[in-house]
Protein backbone atom coordinates (compact mmCIF):
# COMPACT_ATOMS: atom_id res chain seq x y z
CA UNK A 1 0.00 0.00 0.00
CA UNK A 2 1.18 3.50 -0.05
CA UNK A 3 2.54 5.25 2.95
CA UNK A 4 1.34 8.45 3.43
CA UNK A 5 4.22 11.46 4.63
CA UNK A 6 5.12 10.89 8.11
CA UNK A 7 2.30 8.19 8.93
CA UNK A 8 2.72 6.34 12.40
CA UNK A 9 2.94 2.40 10.60
CA UNK A 10 3.90 -0.82 12.13
CA UNK A 11 5.45 -3.82 9.98
CA UNK A 12 4.43 -6.99 11.59
CA UNK A 13 6.07 -10.22 11.15
CA UNK A 14 3.52 -13.27 10.79
CA UNK A 15 3.80 -16.70 10.42
CA UNK A 16 1.35 -19.41 9.23
CA UNK A 17 -1.87 -19.59 6.91
CA UNK A 18 -5.26 -17.20 6.67
CA UNK A 19 -8.52 -19.05 5.68
CA UNK A 20 -7.34 -19.04 2.21
CA UNK A 21 -4.68 -20.65 2.56
CA UNK A 22 -2.11 -17.67 1.94
CA UNK A 23 1.20 -17.66 4.03
CA UNK A 24 1.76 -15.22 6.41
CA UNK A 25 5.07 -13.24 5.88
CA UNK A 26 4.90 -9.11 6.56
CA UNK A 27 2.02 -6.89 7.05
CA UNK A 28 1.31 -3.23 7.45
CA UNK A 29 -0.83 -1.44 9.86
CA UNK A 30 -1.25 2.24 9.61
CA UNK A 31 -2.16 3.85 12.99
CA UNK A 32 -5.81 5.79 12.87
CA UNK A 33 -4.85 9.65 12.22
CA UNK A 34 -8.03 10.11 14.54
CA UNK A 35 -6.16 8.81 17.78
CA UNK A 36 -3.98 10.32 20.23
CA UNK A 37 -0.11 9.25 19.90
CA UNK A 38 -0.24 9.94 23.22
CA UNK A 39 -2.14 7.94 25.72
CA UNK A 40 -2.73 9.09 29.48
CA UNK A 41 -3.49 5.83 31.61
CA UNK A 42 -7.00 5.94 33.72
CA UNK A 43 -6.51 5.72 37.68
CA UNK A 44 -6.75 2.03 37.82
CA UNK A 45 -3.27 1.58 35.72
CA UNK A 46 -1.29 3.92 37.62
CA UNK A 47 -2.59 6.43 38.00
CA UNK A 48 -2.79 10.03 35.60
CA UNK A 49 1.07 10.92 35.90
CA UNK A 50 1.61 7.52 33.79
CA UNK A 51 1.47 8.05 30.00
CA UNK A 52 1.95 5.15 27.15
CA UNK A 53 2.82 6.04 23.27
CA UNK A 54 0.36 4.86 20.74
CA UNK A 55 2.81 2.99 18.64
CA UNK A 56 3.39 0.69 22.00
CA UNK A 57 -0.23 -0.29 22.70
CA UNK A 58 -0.46 -1.35 18.72
CA UNK A 59 2.42 -3.31 18.87
CA UNK A 60 1.85 -5.01 22.20
CA UNK A 61 -2.43 -5.65 20.63
CA UNK A 62 -1.53 -6.09 17.33
CA UNK A 63 -1.77 -10.24 17.16
CA UNK A 64 -5.47 -9.19 17.85
CA UNK A 65 -5.59 -7.94 13.92
CA UNK A 66 -4.45 -11.06 12.80
CA UNK A 67 -6.25 -14.30 14.68
CA UNK A 68 -4.76 -17.72 14.41
CA UNK A 69 -1.23 -16.38 12.85
CA UNK A 70 1.78 -16.07 14.55
CA UNK A 71 3.13 -12.64 15.36
CA UNK A 72 6.81 -13.13 14.89
CA UNK A 73 7.25 -8.98 15.99
CA UNK A 74 6.27 -5.80 15.46
CA UNK A 75 8.30 -2.24 14.36
CA UNK A 76 6.60 1.14 13.96
CA UNK A 77 8.30 3.35 11.33
CA UNK A 78 7.63 6.14 9.25
CA UNK A 79 8.87 7.81 5.98
CA UNK A 80 9.44 11.34 5.25
CA UNK A 81 8.81 12.19 1.81
CA UNK A 82 10.08 15.28 -0.14
CA UNK A 83 7.65 17.83 0.68
CA UNK A 84 9.06 20.51 -1.73
CA UNK A 85 6.11 21.69 -3.91
CA UNK A 86 7.96 22.33 -7.97
CA UNK A 87 5.50 24.95 -9.71
CA UNK A 88 7.23 26.01 -12.80
CA UNK A 89 6.03 29.93 -11.67
CA UNK A 90 7.16 31.27 -15.05
CA UNK A 91 5.01 28.87 -17.46
CA UNK A 92 1.60 28.87 -15.06
CA UNK A 93 -1.57 31.38 -15.95
CA UNK A 94 -2.59 30.63 -12.21
CA UNK A 95 -0.02 29.98 -9.26
CA UNK A 96 -3.10 29.60 -6.81
CA UNK A 97 -4.16 26.58 -9.37
CA UNK A 98 -0.92 25.02 -9.84
CA UNK A 99 -0.15 24.66 -6.20
CA UNK A 100 -4.10 23.29 -5.35
CA UNK A 101 -2.58 20.02 -8.06
CA UNK A 102 0.64 20.64 -6.67
CA UNK A 103 -0.94 20.01 -2.82
CA UNK A 104 -2.94 16.96 -3.72
CA UNK A 105 0.12 14.96 -4.56
CA UNK A 106 2.54 15.90 -1.31
CA UNK A 107 1.42 13.28 0.84
CA UNK A 108 2.85 10.89 -1.73
CA UNK A 109 5.75 12.17 -3.12
CA UNK A 110 9.41 10.43 -3.47
CA UNK A 111 10.54 8.93 -0.34
CA UNK A 112 14.43 10.75 1.21
CA UNK A 113 14.22 9.34 4.63
CA UNK A 114 13.12 6.12 6.60
CA UNK A 115 12.93 6.08 10.45
CA UNK A 116 12.31 2.32 11.94
CA UNK A 117 12.22 0.82 15.25
CA UNK A 118 16.31 0.35 16.47
CA UNK A 119 15.26 -3.69 17.27
CA UNK A 120 13.95 -3.83 13.55
CA UNK A 121 16.00 -6.96 11.99
CA UNK A 122 18.20 -5.76 9.16
CA UNK A 123 16.19 -7.77 6.32
CA UNK A 124 12.90 -6.02 7.00
CA UNK A 125 14.31 -2.84 7.06
CA UNK A 126 16.16 -3.75 3.59
CA UNK A 127 12.68 -4.81 2.42
CA UNK A 128 11.35 -1.32 3.23
CA UNK A 129 14.12 0.66 2.06
CA UNK A 130 13.82 -1.17 -1.22
CA UNK A 131 9.85 -0.63 -1.28
CA UNK A 132 10.78 3.16 -0.83
CA UNK A 133 13.51 3.17 -3.09
CA UNK A 134 16.16 4.21 -0.45
CA UNK A 135 19.59 3.23 0.05
CA UNK A 136 20.70 2.23 3.53
CA UNK A 137 22.28 5.24 4.70
CA UNK A 138 18.70 6.88 4.83
CA UNK A 139 17.75 4.61 7.15
CA UNK A 140 17.88 5.81 10.67
CA UNK A 141 16.78 3.45 13.43
CA UNK A 142 15.02 4.91 16.49
CA UNK A 143 15.11 4.03 20.41
CA UNK A 144 11.76 5.82 21.34
CA UNK A 145 8.79 7.34 19.38
CA UNK A 146 9.68 7.77 15.79
CA UNK A 147 8.19 11.40 16.00
CA UNK A 148 9.47 13.03 18.94
CA UNK A 149 7.64 16.04 18.59
CA UNK A 150 4.21 14.05 19.79
CA UNK A 151 5.77 14.08 23.63
CA UNK A 152 4.73 17.97 23.65
CA UNK A 153 1.59 16.38 24.16
CA UNK A 154 2.28 14.85 27.79
CA UNK A 155 2.82 18.90 28.66
CA UNK A 156 -0.70 19.67 28.28
CA UNK A 157 -1.74 16.65 29.62
CA UNK A 158 0.09 16.70 32.87
CA UNK A 159 -1.36 18.78 35.87
CA UNK A 160 2.06 19.68 37.57
CA UNK A 161 2.43 23.24 37.44
CA UNK A 162 5.79 22.25 39.63
CA UNK A 163 7.23 21.21 36.68
CA UNK A 164 6.70 23.73 34.10
CA UNK A 165 6.90 27.33 33.59
CA UNK A 166 4.63 30.06 35.53
CA UNK A 167 2.60 31.77 33.49
CA UNK A 168 3.62 35.06 31.79
CA UNK A 169 1.19 38.15 31.40
CA UNK A 170 2.66 40.10 28.90
CA UNK A 171 2.37 43.87 29.32
CA UNK A 172 -0.47 45.80 27.05
CA UNK A 173 0.11 48.89 25.79
CA UNK A 174 -2.12 51.37 27.36
CA UNK A 175 -2.64 54.56 24.32
CA UNK A 176 -6.10 56.20 26.07
CA UNK A 177 -6.35 58.69 23.53
CA UNK A 178 -5.76 55.70 20.67
CA UNK A 179 -2.94 53.86 18.39
CA UNK A 180 -2.46 56.69 15.80
CA UNK A 181 -2.84 59.68 18.28
CA UNK A 182 0.03 58.02 20.00
CA UNK A 183 1.76 56.71 16.77
CA UNK A 184 1.79 60.16 15.33
CA UNK A 185 3.76 61.79 18.89
CA UNK A 186 6.15 59.00 19.30
CA UNK A 187 7.59 55.70 17.64
CA UNK A 188 5.84 52.80 19.92
CA UNK A 189 8.14 49.53 19.92
CA UNK A 190 6.88 46.49 21.10
CA UNK A 191 9.07 43.23 22.35
CA UNK A 192 7.15 40.18 21.94
CA UNK A 193 6.49 38.21 23.75
CA UNK A 194 6.93 40.41 26.83
CA UNK A 195 4.96 43.29 25.14
CA UNK A 196 1.23 41.84 23.77
CA UNK A 197 1.03 40.83 20.50
CA UNK A 198 -2.29 42.20 21.61
CA UNK A 199 -1.59 46.45 20.20
CA UNK A 200 -0.39 45.25 16.32
CA UNK A 201 -4.18 43.71 16.51
CA UNK A 202 -5.72 46.83 17.94
CA UNK A 203 -3.95 49.17 15.50
CA UNK A 204 -5.71 46.70 12.39
CA UNK A 205 -8.64 46.95 14.42
CA UNK A 206 -9.05 50.43 15.01
CA UNK A 207 -8.12 51.22 11.60
CA UNK A 208 -10.83 48.71 10.28
CA UNK A 209 -13.55 51.01 12.08
CA UNK A 210 -11.84 54.75 11.79
CA UNK A 211 -13.74 56.90 9.40
CA UNK A 212 -10.45 58.74 8.19
CA UNK A 213 -8.44 55.60 7.41
CA UNK A 214 -8.60 55.05 3.64
CA UNK A 215 -6.07 52.40 2.78
CA UNK A 216 -4.63 49.22 4.10
CA UNK A 217 -1.69 47.12 2.78
CA UNK A 218 -0.35 44.12 4.59
CA UNK A 219 1.79 41.15 3.86
CA UNK A 220 0.87 37.85 5.31
CA UNK A 221 3.34 34.88 5.53
CA UNK A 222 1.92 33.14 7.90
CA UNK A 223 -1.04 33.93 10.01
CA UNK A 224 -2.49 30.73 11.98
CA UNK A 225 -5.69 29.41 12.30
CA UNK A 226 -8.94 32.16 13.36
CA UNK A 227 -6.80 35.34 12.62
CA UNK A 228 -8.05 38.24 14.20
CA UNK A 229 -5.52 40.00 11.89
CA UNK A 230 -7.71 38.53 8.72
CA UNK A 231 -10.94 38.80 10.62
CA UNK A 232 -9.73 42.78 10.54
CA UNK A 233 -9.11 42.99 7.10
CA UNK A 234 -12.19 41.66 6.17
CA UNK A 235 -14.32 44.22 8.09
CA UNK A 236 -12.39 46.77 6.91
CA UNK A 237 -12.69 46.10 3.36
CA UNK A 238 -16.66 45.50 3.89
CA UNK A 239 -16.66 49.00 5.79
CA UNK A 240 -15.28 50.34 2.51
CA UNK A 241 -11.51 50.92 3.07
CA UNK A 242 -9.29 49.93 0.10
CA UNK A 243 -7.64 46.81 1.60
CA UNK A 244 -4.52 44.96 -0.21
CA UNK A 245 -2.91 41.51 0.97
CA UNK A 246 0.17 40.40 -0.49
CA UNK A 247 0.01 36.74 0.26
CA UNK A 248 2.53 34.17 0.18
CA UNK A 249 1.19 31.34 -0.78
CA UNK A 250 4.44 29.34 -0.86
CA UNK A 251 5.24 29.97 2.58
CA UNK A 252 6.35 26.30 3.57
CA UNK A 253 3.91 23.84 5.07
CA UNK A 254 1.53 26.75 4.81
CA UNK A 255 0.38 26.57 1.19
CA UNK A 256 -3.17 25.05 1.85
CA UNK A 257 -4.09 27.55 4.36
CA UNK A 258 -2.78 30.53 2.62
CA UNK A 259 -4.71 29.55 -0.32
CA UNK A 260 -7.83 29.50 1.32
CA UNK A 261 -6.75 32.43 3.10
CA UNK A 262 -6.41 34.15 -0.07
CA UNK A 263 -10.28 33.17 -0.76
CA UNK A 264 -11.73 34.30 1.99
CA UNK A 265 -10.14 37.45 1.76
CA UNK A 266 -11.02 38.01 -1.93
CA UNK A 267 -14.59 36.99 -0.87
CA UNK A 268 -14.87 39.97 1.12
CA UNK A 269 -13.50 42.61 -1.27
CA UNK A 270 -10.04 42.40 -0.60
CA UNK A 271 -7.13 42.86 -3.57
CA UNK A 272 -5.46 39.53 -3.07
CA UNK A 273 -1.72 39.76 -4.68
CA UNK A 274 0.52 37.01 -4.65
CA UNK A 275 3.71 38.42 -4.72
CA UNK A 276 6.70 38.15 -6.98
CA UNK A 277 7.39 35.25 -9.64
CA UNK A 278 11.20 33.67 -7.93
CA UNK A 279 11.19 35.44 -4.86
CA UNK A 280 9.23 34.83 -1.69
CA UNK A 281 7.53 37.26 0.21
CA UNK A 282 8.75 36.83 3.59
CA UNK A 283 8.76 40.58 4.64
CA UNK A 284 6.46 41.89 7.44
CA UNK A 285 4.95 45.52 6.56
CA UNK A 286 1.46 47.02 7.25
CA UNK A 287 0.36 50.17 5.91
CA UNK A 288 -2.26 52.41 6.92
CA UNK A 289 -3.69 55.94 4.89
CA UNK A 290 -5.52 58.29 7.32
CA UNK A 291 -6.84 61.22 6.09
CA UNK A 292 -6.39 63.69 8.90
CA UNK A 293 -7.54 67.06 8.44
CA UNK A 294 -6.74 68.24 4.24
CA UNK A 295 -3.59 65.60 4.39
CA UNK A 296 -2.57 62.62 4.19
CA UNK A 297 -0.45 60.39 7.07
CA UNK A 298 0.91 57.04 6.80
CA UNK A 299 1.08 54.39 9.35
CA UNK A 300 2.81 51.85 9.34
CA UNK A 301 4.06 48.69 11.30
CA UNK A 302 7.08 46.28 10.60
CA UNK A 303 8.05 43.69 12.32
CA UNK A 304 10.83 40.78 12.81
CA UNK A 305 7.85 38.20 12.62
CA UNK A 306 4.68 37.09 11.11
CA UNK A 307 1.53 38.09 11.96
CA UNK A 308 0.36 35.17 13.97
CA UNK A 309 -1.36 35.39 17.38
CA UNK A 310 0.21 31.90 18.32
CA UNK A 311 3.80 32.99 17.61
CA UNK A 312 3.69 36.25 18.72
CA UNK A 313 3.37 34.14 22.53
CA UNK A 314 6.14 31.61 22.43
CA UNK A 315 8.89 33.30 19.55
CA UNK A 316 11.12 36.41 20.80
CA UNK A 317 10.30 39.48 17.44
CA UNK A 318 10.24 43.25 17.51
CA UNK A 319 7.47 45.46 16.33
CA UNK A 320 7.57 49.13 15.60
CA UNK A 321 4.58 51.65 14.71
CA UNK A 322 5.65 54.58 13.43
CA UNK A 323 4.56 57.36 11.27
CA UNK A 324 7.47 58.65 10.21
CA UNK A 325 7.05 59.89 6.37
CA UNK A 326 10.16 58.89 5.47
CA UNK A 327 9.84 55.09 6.47
CA UNK A 328 6.24 55.65 5.47
CA UNK A 329 7.30 56.57 2.04
CA UNK A 330 9.70 53.90 1.50
CA UNK A 331 7.02 51.21 2.04
CA UNK A 332 4.77 53.18 -0.11
CA UNK A 333 7.21 52.68 -2.77
CA UNK A 334 7.74 48.79 -1.35
CA UNK A 335 4.35 48.00 -1.66
CA UNK A 336 4.30 49.48 -5.44
CA UNK A 337 7.07 46.77 -6.40
CA UNK A 338 4.50 44.10 -4.75
CA UNK A 339 1.45 45.04 -6.17
CA UNK A 340 1.92 46.52 -9.18
CA UNK A 341 4.96 46.48 -12.05
CA UNK A 342 7.18 49.64 -10.41
CA UNK A 343 11.12 49.50 -11.69
CA UNK A 344 13.48 49.59 -8.77
CA UNK A 345 13.50 51.99 -6.62
CA UNK A 346 15.36 54.36 -4.13
CA UNK A 347 14.75 53.93 -0.94
CA UNK A 348 15.82 56.22 2.16
CA UNK A 349 15.46 54.43 4.97
CA UNK A 350 14.80 50.97 4.91
CA UNK A 351 17.11 48.25 3.42
CA UNK A 352 15.51 45.69 1.43
CA UNK A 353 16.21 42.49 -0.48
CA UNK A 354 16.58 41.12 -3.08
CA UNK A 355 18.08 44.92 -3.88
CA UNK A 356 19.99 46.90 -0.86
CA UNK A 357 20.06 44.70 2.15
CA UNK A 358 22.77 42.41 0.98
CA UNK A 359 25.11 45.02 -0.54
CA UNK A 360 24.06 47.19 2.55
CA UNK A 361 25.32 45.27 5.51
CA UNK A 362 28.65 44.55 3.39
CA UNK A 363 28.59 48.41 3.27
CA UNK A 364 28.50 48.69 6.73
CA UNK A 365 30.90 45.57 7.81
CA UNK A 366 33.16 47.00 5.44
CA UNK A 367 32.80 50.89 7.17
CA UNK A 368 33.75 49.00 10.75
CA UNK A 369 36.92 47.59 8.95
CA UNK A 370 38.42 50.55 7.70
CA UNK A 371 37.55 52.60 10.93
CA UNK A 372 39.30 49.38 12.64
CA UNK A 373 42.26 50.00 10.55
CA UNK A 374 42.15 53.36 10.77
CA UNK A 375 43.51 52.88 14.80
CA UNK A 376 39.37 53.39 15.80
CA UNK A 377 37.22 51.29 17.46
CA UNK A 378 35.28 49.02 15.26
CA UNK A 379 32.41 46.75 16.22
CA UNK A 380 29.52 44.93 15.39
CA UNK A 381 27.05 43.06 16.65
CA UNK A 382 23.85 41.09 15.55
CA UNK A 383 20.98 38.73 16.21
CA UNK A 384 19.70 36.52 13.87
CA UNK A 385 18.71 33.14 13.37
CA UNK A 386 20.95 31.51 10.94
CA UNK A 387 24.08 32.57 9.03
CA UNK A 388 25.48 31.24 6.14
CA UNK A 389 25.76 33.72 3.04
CA UNK A 390 29.30 33.69 2.04
CA UNK A 391 30.29 37.01 0.86
CA UNK A 392 28.89 38.47 3.93
CA UNK A 393 31.09 35.46 6.22
CA UNK A 394 34.32 36.43 4.04
CA UNK A 395 33.48 40.42 4.85
CA UNK A 396 33.60 39.60 8.98
CA UNK A 397 36.09 37.94 8.46
CA UNK A 398 38.22 40.84 6.86
CA UNK A 399 36.61 42.79 9.91
CA UNK A 400 38.11 40.54 12.48
CA UNK A 401 41.32 40.45 10.99
CA UNK A 402 41.76 44.68 10.79
CA UNK A 403 40.39 44.40 14.70
CA UNK A 404 36.95 45.21 14.72
CA UNK A 405 35.08 43.31 17.83
CA UNK A 406 32.16 41.02 16.72
CA UNK A 407 29.39 39.53 18.77
CA UNK A 408 27.06 37.35 16.85
CA UNK A 409 24.29 35.80 18.57
CA UNK A 410 23.25 32.83 16.25
CA UNK A 411 20.09 30.61 17.32
CA UNK A 412 20.93 28.08 14.53
CA UNK A 413 23.17 26.97 11.97
CA UNK A 414 26.22 29.05 11.37
CA UNK A 415 28.70 28.48 8.57
CA UNK A 416 31.05 31.12 10.02
CA UNK A 417 33.83 29.49 12.18
CA UNK A 418 34.72 31.69 15.29
CA UNK A 419 38.42 31.93 17.46
CA UNK A 420 40.43 30.90 14.69
CA UNK A 421 43.29 31.97 14.51
CA UNK A 422 44.54 34.69 11.77
CA UNK A 423 41.47 34.69 10.84
CA UNK A 424 38.00 35.26 13.27
CA UNK A 425 39.96 35.64 16.62
CA UNK A 426 37.52 38.69 17.08
CA UNK A 427 34.44 36.86 16.46
CA UNK A 428 32.30 35.39 19.28
CA UNK A 429 29.25 33.17 18.31
CA UNK A 430 26.77 32.18 20.81
CA UNK A 431 23.46 30.96 20.42
CA UNK A 432 20.51 31.55 23.53
CA UNK A 433 18.49 28.51 23.85
CA UNK A 434 15.39 29.47 26.67
CA UNK A 435 11.82 29.65 26.95
CA UNK A 436 11.28 31.00 24.42
CA UNK A 437 11.86 30.48 20.27
CA UNK A 438 14.88 33.37 19.56
CA UNK A 439 13.70 34.93 16.73
CA UNK A 440 14.35 38.52 16.86
CA UNK A 441 16.89 39.94 14.03
CA UNK A 442 18.68 42.93 15.03
CA UNK A 443 22.00 44.31 13.62
CA UNK A 444 24.47 47.01 15.35
CA UNK A 445 27.20 48.83 13.81
CA UNK A 446 29.30 51.19 16.48
CA UNK A 447 29.67 54.35 13.33
CA UNK A 448 33.04 55.40 15.28
CA UNK A 449 30.01 56.78 17.99
CA UNK A 450 27.20 57.53 15.98
CA UNK A 451 25.80 54.03 16.06
CA UNK A 452 23.02 52.51 13.39
CA UNK A 453 20.51 49.90 14.89
CA UNK A 454 18.26 47.97 12.44
CA UNK A 455 15.87 45.57 12.78
CA UNK A 456 14.78 43.23 10.16
CA UNK A 457 12.66 40.22 8.53
CA UNK A 458 16.04 38.49 7.27
CA UNK A 459 18.63 36.48 8.82
CA UNK A 460 21.64 36.91 7.03
CA UNK A 461 21.57 33.69 4.55
CA UNK A 462 21.78 33.56 0.94
CA UNK A 463 18.01 33.06 0.59
CA UNK A 464 17.21 35.83 2.67
CA UNK A 465 19.40 38.23 1.41
CA UNK A 466 19.30 37.13 -2.12
CA UNK A 467 16.54 35.25 -3.43
CA UNK A 468 13.41 36.84 -0.84
CA UNK A 469 11.54 40.06 -0.59
CA UNK A 470 12.91 41.30 2.94
CA UNK A 471 13.09 44.45 4.81
CA UNK A 472 15.34 45.90 6.82
CA UNK A 473 14.03 48.94 8.97
CA UNK A 474 16.42 51.34 11.35
CA UNK A 475 15.26 52.34 14.77
CA UNK A 476 15.42 56.28 14.17
CA UNK A 477 14.49 57.44 17.58
CA UNK A 478 17.77 57.05 19.69
CA UNK A 479 15.63 56.24 23.15
CA UNK A 480 14.31 52.96 21.57
CA UNK A 481 17.22 52.20 19.38
CA UNK A 482 18.84 52.16 23.38
CA UNK A 483 16.35 49.96 24.79
CA UNK A 484 17.01 47.45 21.84
CA UNK A 485 20.31 47.49 22.25
CA UNK A 486 20.02 46.87 26.20
CA UNK A 487 17.30 44.51 25.87
CA UNK A 488 18.08 42.32 22.88
CA UNK A 489 22.00 42.86 22.45
CA UNK A 490 23.91 43.51 25.93
CA UNK A 491 21.28 41.64 27.90
CA UNK A 492 22.06 38.51 25.56
CA UNK A 493 25.46 38.70 25.43
CA UNK A 494 25.43 38.99 29.52
CA UNK A 495 23.39 35.77 29.28
CA UNK A 496 25.20 32.85 31.16
CA UNK A 497 22.85 30.27 32.15
CA UNK A 498 20.66 29.52 28.70
CA UNK A 499 23.52 30.55 25.88
CA UNK A 500 26.03 28.02 24.59
CA UNK A 501 29.47 29.33 22.64
CA UNK A 502 30.65 28.15 19.27
CA UNK A 503 33.81 26.89 19.60
CA UNK A 504 36.49 26.62 17.00
CA UNK A 505 35.80 23.19 16.03
CA UNK A 506 32.29 24.03 15.88
CA UNK A 507 30.87 22.47 19.32
CA UNK A 508 28.90 24.26 21.18
CA UNK A 509 29.77 24.65 25.05
CA UNK A 510 27.44 26.08 27.72
CA UNK A 511 28.00 28.82 29.09
CA UNK A 512 28.11 29.14 33.59
CA UNK A 513 28.69 32.17 35.87
CA UNK A 514 32.17 32.94 36.77
CA UNK A 515 33.35 32.62 40.32
CA UNK A 516 31.68 35.79 41.88
CA UNK A 517 29.82 36.24 38.70
CA UNK A 518 25.79 36.55 39.54
CA UNK A 519 23.48 34.14 37.31
CA UNK A 520 21.83 36.23 34.17
CA UNK A 521 18.79 34.40 32.36
CA UNK A 522 18.26 37.20 29.71
CA UNK A 523 14.63 35.91 28.94
CA UNK A 524 14.10 35.91 32.82
CA UNK A 525 15.84 39.24 33.10
CA UNK A 526 13.02 40.17 30.10
CA UNK A 527 9.94 38.79 32.32
CA UNK A 528 10.86 40.89 34.93
CA UNK A 529 10.60 44.09 33.59
CA UNK A 530 14.65 44.94 32.34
Amino acid sequence: PKILNKSLNIVVVLKGTDAFGRAGHLALVRAPRSLPRIIQLPESLGGPQNFVLLSAVLSAFVDELFPGMDVQGAYQFRVTRNSELVVDEEEVENLALALRDELVDRGYRPAVRLEIAHDCPKPIMQTLLQNFGLSENAAYRIDGPVNLNRVIQVYDLLQRPDLKYPPMTPRVFKSPEGIFETAAQNDILLHHPFDSFSTVLDLIREAAIDPNVLAIKQTLYRTGKDSGIVEALIQAARNGKDVTVVVELRARFDEEANLGLADRLQDAGVQVVYGVVGYKTHAKMLLIVRREGRKLRRYVHLGTGNYHSGTARAYTDLSLITADPDIGNDVHLLFQQLSGLAPKMKLKCLLQSPFTLHTGLIKRIERETQLALGGKPGRIIAKMNALNEAQVIRALYAASQAGVQIDLIVRGACTLRPGVEGVSDNIRVRSIVGRFLEHSRVYWFGNNGAPELYCASADWLERNLLRRVETCFPILDTDLARRIYREVLQNYLDDNLNAWELQEDGRYLKCEPAPGQPPHSAQQALMEGL
